[in-house]
């Protein structure tokens, strides 16, 4: 697929500074990259605090949603807010992230800021996973067992240089 804006997403309580270079060797070779800072904690305000930094950047649609571990689980959230201002999601990519998971009502602990519901049509477009790192072995394995593509890069994100390569075909392939 072809990118309208590639939309770097951050874990919660991380900041934008966790891409290092990506964002701007992504840039520097073509495409319309936004890496959101949102700083507000996680869950539904992550994602609140997300779709407004997006819509503030007026991103080309089809937007590709590449989230970055514990954004994972909140793209399908992320997704439902930009498909309700009329942008189309075109694809998703986790990176070295967490799987987004249906939750179960008995799950809720009180006090504890709550993952927004998976909604029911989700993934309404492609899904890849890119696993950089080792430890998210078992969410690659996960999501080729949905019959995602799968790239292994053995490159941290401080080496952007390596995984701009393997990001983008990643991307077109879905």
């Amino acid at each position: 697929m072809t990118p309208g804006t590639l939309v770097l997403l951050h874990a919660p309580y991380a900041t934008a500074a966790a891409w290092g270079e990506l964002p701007e060797l992504l840039r520097d070779q073509g495409l319309d990259v936004v890496a959101p800072d949102v700083r507000d904690g996680s869950g539904i305000r992550y994602v609140g605090r997300a779709a407004l930094v997006i819509a503030a950047t007026a991103p080309t649609p089809p937007l590709v949603l590449v989230g970055r571990g514990g954004a994972g689980p909140l793209l399908p959230a992320v997704a439902a807010a930009q498909r309700a201002a009329h942008r189309q999601v075109g694809a998703y990519v986790f990176f070295d992230a967490e799987l987004p998971r249906p939750r179960r009502g008995h799950d809720h602990v009180p006090g504890v800021e709550q993952e927004p519901q998976v909604p029911a049509d989700w993934p309404e477009a492609p899904c890849g996973y890119l696993r950089t790192a080792d430890r998210y072995e078992q969410e690659a394995r996960q999501a080729e067992l949905r019959g995602w593509p799968v790239t292994r890069q053995q490159a941290p994100v401080s080496v952007p240089g390596r995984i701009c390569r393997p990001l983008r075909e990643l991307i077109s392939a879905l």
